[in-house]
C-alpha cells in the first residue's frame, strides 16, 4: 500500500472514532471550519516552537516538539482532505501540477500576471 493511502486510512479510522465518541455529525460547512480552526491553531503551535518572539531572549529549538506539532497540522489537513473526498491520487496529481506551476512561475515562464521579474 502506498504511504499516503496508508495515512488516508489510518487518519479516516481516527476521525470515525472521533465523531463516534464525541458524538459530532457537523454538516460539510461546519466541518470545513473545524478543521481549518484546528489547522490555524496547530500551526500556531508550531509558531511558539521557533524564536519568533524578538522580545524574548532566543532558546534551542526543539526539533522532537516542532515536529510534533507538524504531524498535528498533517493530521488536520488530512482530516479536511477527507471531508471534501479529495483522494491521496487526486491529492499527489494536484500537489504535482501546482509545483509545476510554481516551477514556471519562478522561471517567469507562467501565463499567471505578477510572477515575471522583468513585469513592471
Amino acid at each position: 500500500m502506498d504511504k499516503l493511502d496508508e495515512i488516508f486510512r489510518l487518519q479516516s479510522q481516527l476521525d470515525a472514532k472521533i465523531a463516534e465518541k464525541h458524538k459530532v455529525d457537523f454538516d460539510l460547512d461546519t466541518w470545513i471550519e473545524k478543521e481549518i480552526l484546528a489547522i490555524i491553531s496547530e500551526l500556531g503551535e508550531v509558531l511558539d516552537e521557533t524564536n519568533f518572539k524578538w522580545w524574548k531572549n532566543p532558546r534551542k529549538i526543539d526539533k522532537k516538539a516542532l515536529k510534533e506539532e507538524i504531524i498535528d497540522v498533517f493530521h488536520f489537513l488530512i482530516s479536511l482532505c477527507l471531508k471534501v473526498n479529495l483522494s491521496p491520487q487526486e491529492l499527489y496529481e494536484a500537489y504535482v501540477a501546482k509545483n509545476n506551476e510554481n516551477h514556471l512561475r519562478q522561471e517567469g515562464l507562467s501565463s499567471k500576471k505578477g510572477y515575471d521579474i522583468n513585469e513592471s
